[in-house]
């Protein structure tokens, strides 16, 4: 154990995570989580429009993502932390409380994904063209979402005497449980430990790869996917070397903790879709939501301004038009024999070879 007296200097944890007003509980940890959503909604919604797409798709797909992203970090922590609930000495039931922590980044963009793959299908515009626009600000979310960890006391590395080294408290709970580990309980003022904040470095790590990705995006203006696959292996990069050093509690997979596995897979399938996707941009015609085909086929038998026109008298109009045009032409044929005036109706009857000729101009016109 690392005394505070080794280290130069420090940095002290929280003394609690939860507060209450009344009988509600206010967790720091979901507080930080919903602020990392509210940031990349709003700023992910400001790039899109900026790439031709349009305002409010950004929070339409969010209805969709939002969701399904909380779903699978959750099942992710689950499956990768299974011995935690469903050994001997765990509770089922804890797997569902989310607010105790315990949200697995990659389960949360894989699932999240198909979310705002359901909801770009129903706005018709490209699934990885938004990849692009809210890559950057997702991964902003992730950089908030860990000072949610921090309250937590959690996500901390081996001990150390580093200057930066977290301090560590004992907690206690109403029950009279004493643990550093307590989310739910009041510091005691007693250093369990010093150690590296491990969850500190994933938050700085994905500062600055927020920042190159903005760079890279303006400087080279990429889309089809491809910034999204750099805001995954650049997060997979710093996230491997960053698990390397974590010492909490961690499923392992021949000594090593899977979540290294994890990282080491996801940067290669990352890589290889960035060298292999589409280059350049899509045109910002494309990122416009697409009507539905109801809303099509009024808008086709709709005049210019909106309004429906009617069918009947076009059509009417059309076919007094052509006869008008047959008569003239009619009226201005030379005279019979009888020396009828062009003029005169009667006199105008045409041959029996302009009366074909008449007959086919209407027919043409009916066609």
């Amino acid at each position: 154990m690392t005394s505070t007296q080794d280290v130069l200097a420090y940095i002290p944890s929280p003394p609690q995570g939860v507060w209450y007003v009344g009988p509600l509980a206010l967790r720091a940890y979901a507080l930080f989580i919903i602020v990392g959503i509210v940031v990349a909604i709003v700023w992910g919604d400001r790039r899109w429009v900026a790439r031709g797409g349009e305002k409010g798709t950004v929070l339409d797909i969010a209805v969709w993502a939002v969701p399904f992203g909380l779903i699978g970090g959750r099942l992710y922590h689950v499956m990768t932390d299974w011995p935690t609930y469903f050994s001997d000495g765990g509770n089922p039931v804890d797997a569902l409380k989310v607010w105790q922590g315990g949200l697995g980044i990659w389960g949360a963009v894989a699932l999240g994904a198909v979310g705002a793959w359901i909801g770009c299908r129903r706005r018709g515009i490209p699934l990885p063209a938004l990849g692009d626009a809210i890559a950057p600000p997702i991964l902003l979310a992730q950089a908030i979402g860990r000072i949610g960890n921090y309250f937590n006391q959690e996500l901390y590395g081996r001990e150390t005497t580093v200057p930066w080294g977290l301090e560590i408290f004992e907690r206690r709970n109403d029950a009279g449980q004493v643990s550093p580990g307590l989310i739910d309980g009041v510091s005691t003022g007693q250093v369990a430990y010093v150690v590296h904040p491990t969850f500190l470095y994933e938050a700085l790590w994905s500062v600055l790869i927020v920042i190159a990705l903005v760079w890279v995006d303006r400087r080279f203006r990429i889309g089809h996917g491809r910034l999204f696959a750099l805001y995954v292996a650049g997060y997979c990069a710093g996230r491997f070397w960053i698990e390397l050093m974590r010492t909490d509690h961690a499923s392992l997979i021949a000594g090593v903790r899977v979540n290294s596995f994890t990282s080491a897979i996801v940067f290669v399938v990352a890589v290889v879709y960035f060298l292999f996707a589409t280059k350049g941009r899509e045109d910002p015609a494309e990122l416009r939501s697409a009507k539905p085909e109801s809303v099509e086929g009024e808008i086709s038998e709709n005049g210019p301004d909106g309004k429906a026109e009617d069918k009947s008298e076009a059509v009417s109009d059309d076919k007094s038009a052509s006869n008008a045009s047959a008569s003239s032409e009619v009226g201005t044929a030379p005279s019979d024999s009888k020396g009828a005036e062009p003029s005169d109706p009667k006199g105008a009857e045409p041959t029996d070879s302009e009366g074909t000729e008449t007959s086919d101009k209407k027919d043409d016109v009916n066609d």
